[in-house]
């Protein structure tokens, strides 16, 4: 029997999503629940990655069971073993070809920055940040709209570093910054770098052209700054 699994977890508390050997992740947090219920070993396929310190209102993960359990009960059950910085939200029998990442339409990252007084109790889930322009981070951002080759927005080396951002917005309130990205296929530290490379421009450690340059440039040359991951949130992903 092939689920889906739709979830939420506390990225402070984890090594990343991706299983590491000896280390404390996501993935190998749900599979040894998974492996409890079904008596035998389950491996899980994520939507995607999230790096350590990222969090994720809305991650998906796809696997297969032995056994043909209700989703109710199933979703129950792995509450019960993951708690308390796991969450599954949704369990749902899908048919046997879905792919968690394979069968994605569109992911929506959120990248929160606070502008007030330090806060102990926000210190793992933002950034802080003052002095900001916005009006400058806004305008560095349309130069990411549309598909292009993100080489130099994106950490580590891949065979193919081409994806679409379908639209980056900003919300202001009180504090707060939220910075919406919607598209498909964010690489390693991508959203990090985008977001990076943004704030630079508006500390004027970058220009307008600089960044261009950048993504139009398809061989890997000197990537800006890379955001801190504990302000980014995987909050939707779309099938």
């Amino acid at each position: 029997m092939n689920y889906l699994i739709r979830m939420q977890y506390d990225g402070s508390k984890f090594n990343g999503f991706q299983r590491l050997k000896d280390r404390n992740t996501v993935q190998e947090t749900i599979e040894n629940a998974l492996t409890i219920i079904d008596k035998d070993k389950v491996i899980i396929k994520g939507a995607g990655r999230t790096d350590k310190g990222v969090h994720a209102l809305d991650q998906c993960a796809t696997f297969k069971m032995n056994h043909d359990i209700p989703e109710t009960r199933l979703k129950n059950a792995i509450n019960s073993i993951v708690k308390p910085y796991i969450y599954i939200k949704e369990v749902k029998k899908v048919d046997a070809d879905f792919h968690a990442r394979f069968s994605v339409k569109e992911k929506t990252y959120v990248y929160k920055i606070y502008r007030g007084v330090f806060d102990p109790f926000l210190s793992d889930y933002c950034l802080f940040r003052d002095n900001l322009d916005v009006e400058k981070m806004k305008k560095a951002s349309k130069i990411f709209i549309g598909e292009h080759y993100f080489t130099n927005f994106v950490s580590g080396f891949r065979k193919n570093y081409a994806s679409t951002i379908y639209s980056i917005d900003f919300k202001e309130e009180k504090d707060f910054i939220y910075i919406t990205f919607t598209g498909i296929s964010f690489y390693q530290y991508m959203v990090r770098n985008l977001v990076g490379a943004m704030i630079a421009y508006s500390d004027g450690k970058t220009t307008l052209e600089e960044i261009k340059y950048l993504l139009e440039c398809k061989e890997k040359k000197q990537i800006l700054p890379t955001s801190s991951p504990k302000g980014l949130y995987l909050t939707k992903i779309t099938y």
